[in-house]
């Protein structure tokens, strides 16, 4: 194929809104996935409205079609104790989408507006090539973007080692459509998603209901037994009546990294990492879409103020915008982790007790993020 000038590596939200945002800038841009779409992506699949502003999405026209279930509230609690209801009267506060249809819905916007796609095809191996890289010996780009997850080929080849030196959040999920008799049956108000928060305070469990689809799943940071905790989670649902006693039992596992502890580079010559490559999970809701999207937005600029020259100095303004919206990393826990589980529990109870501190703390500030403003973006100006 003719030599692009941006080769994306993952079509996801991340990839896919990046190669959107460089829409009418002039640059060649290929996407290279290894999956065909759309394809089954395991994730709980909610999206707040500033995501759906930041990328410029047409409600109206994206529900003719697909599934976009408003969510006008949240019951959460630890699990075993009394759930708090929250509710909010003015417009939805988020979305659930289905991945199945959302990245697809993305990707092919991206190639309406001029990418090229290079989806069912692996990424193999990556060589220096002059000022620019040579993927799989046949795409030659002058900058390469790694999108493609927590396991990304073009983070490892910037020295990432998944597994091994990360601090990971794992999570095991599933999403099925229910027989008419489960429907009529599930309890879950598709309008307010259930989050159940587990006692050693390592993660959280939640129930979402999509008019047929349910959604099921649980995080922890660490993997540890996840499988076990899985099964006493979804036993837990079962015996409360939340969930169907025939429930599928088999979960999809996929794992992520927290902000605050990722370790990885974001750029290097002619190299640079945005979404959950780059580890961009928001530290207490595990939320990945908007971190991937900003993502984007910010790495489009970034690219834009390059003028073709990708260096690594040169990409170092990415790394300062994404200070500026995430914050610094941290080399180590902070005070709050450093607190034994035997005394954040009890306090921890008493907390999501308050309806207060669910809906200000917990849901405004922690899942939906409330008080951090849409990023504004068009190709060629500031985000």
């Amino acid at each position: 194929m003719k030599p692009v000038d941006v080769l994306i590596v993952g079509g996801g939200p991340a990839g896919s809104t990046l190669a959107w945002a460089l829409r009418d800038s002039g640059l060649s841009v290929a996407i290279l996935d290894k999956r065909d779409f759309p394809r089954d992506k395991v994730c709980a699949g909610w999206v707040t409205p500033a995501v759906m502003e930041e990328l410029e999405v047409d409600l109206e026209d994206y529900a003719r079609e697909r599934t976009l279930q408003p969510i006008s509230g949240f019951r959460l609690g630890l699990m075993g104790e009394k759930e708090v209801e929250t509710r909010y009267e003015h417009g939805p506060v988020s979305y659930g989408i289905r991945r199945y249809e959302f990245d697809d819905y993305l990707l092919r916007r991206a190639a309406d507006t001029g990418a090229t796609l290079l989806t069912g095809t692996p990424f193999r191996q990556m060589e220096r090539e002059g000022d620019g890289w040579r993927v799989n010996g046949e795409i030659a780009a002058r900058v390469v973007v790694g999108a493609g997850g927590h396991f990304c080929p073009v983070a490892r080849a910037m020295g990432a080692r998944p597994g091994r030196s990360e601090r990971i959040v794992a999570a095991q999920e599933i999403e099925f459509p229910m027989t008419p008799e489960q429907a009529a049956a599930c309890p879950v108000d598709p309008e307010v998603p259930e989050l159940f928060f587990t006692r050693d305070l390592a993660g959280y469990g939640w129930i979402f209901r999509k008019g047929d689809y349910l959604n099921i799943g649980l995080g922890r940071e660490d993997n540890h037994q996840l499988s076990r905790h899985v099964a006493e989670f979804t036993d837990y649902l079962k015996a409360q009546g939340r969930i169907p006693a025939d429930t599928p039992e088999k979960f999809h596992g996929h794992a992520y990294l927290l902000y605050p502890h990722a370790l990885r580079r974001l750029v290097d010559d002619g190299r640079l990492l945005i979404g959950d490559a780059a580890g961009l999970a928001y530290p207490q809701s595990g939320e990945g879409i908007r971190p991937a999207v900003e993502s984007a937005l910010l790495a489009a600029q970034s690219l834009l103020e390059c003028d073709g020259r990708y260096t690594a100095d040169r990409l170092a303004g990415y790394v300062e915008r994404m200070e500026d919206r995430f914050g610094r990393r941290q080399a180590g826990p902070g005070w709050l982790e450093r607190v034994p589980v035997g005394l954040k529990q009890p306090i921890a109870a008493r907390l999501m007790r308050s309806p207060w501190f669910a809906r200000n703390v917990v849901m405004d500030r922690w899942f939906l993020h409330t008080h951090q403003a849409p990023l504004r973006f068009r190709a060629g100006t500031a985000a």
